[in-house]
């Protein structure tokens, strides 16, 4: 049977901690990785928060594993994940996926502005004419 976004994301709600910034700060001190999986767009507009590591949502399932030709060195099943998109959907559905392919510990803080409302930086990227 088809499953609506509301259940999708009360699975995903299960297997996903939802964390604050001091919870994520101290585990990205441990060598989590801070992970954006917003479109690129997004990033160029807003920018990353500030230590954030950049994967789509689009392309994760390649970007994770290992096994991939396309695999992201920065991602490891045994280290700690710290998701983030826009509002929090999209960190939650990514980070299901992640519990799905093995990660061990996935948590959100679940959007940028959650990040930025509770102390963490934004860094930007450079305007692309100045490359």
């Amino acid at each position: 049977m088809a499953k609506t976004v509301s259940e999708l994301l009360a699975e995903a709600n299960r297997v996903v901690e939802l964390i604050d910034y001091d919870e994520a700060r101290k585990l990205i001190d441990e060598g989590a990785l801070l992970l954006d999986v917003r479109d690129a767009p997004e990033v160029e507009k807003t920018g990353l928060a500030k230590g954030a590591h950049h994967i789509s949502r689009g392309m994760l399932e390649f970007r994770a594993d290992p096994a991939s030709q396309y695999h992201d060195k920065e991602m490891h099943p045994d280290r700690t994940i710290v998701l983030y998109c826009a509002s929090g959907g999209r960190a939650l559905l990514a980070g299901k996926l992640l519990v799905e392919m093995g990660y061990a510990r996935v948590c959100s803080i679940g959007g940028l502005k959650d990040w930025t409302e509770q102390g963490g930086g934004i860094e930007h990227p450079l305007d692309p004419g100045m490359e």
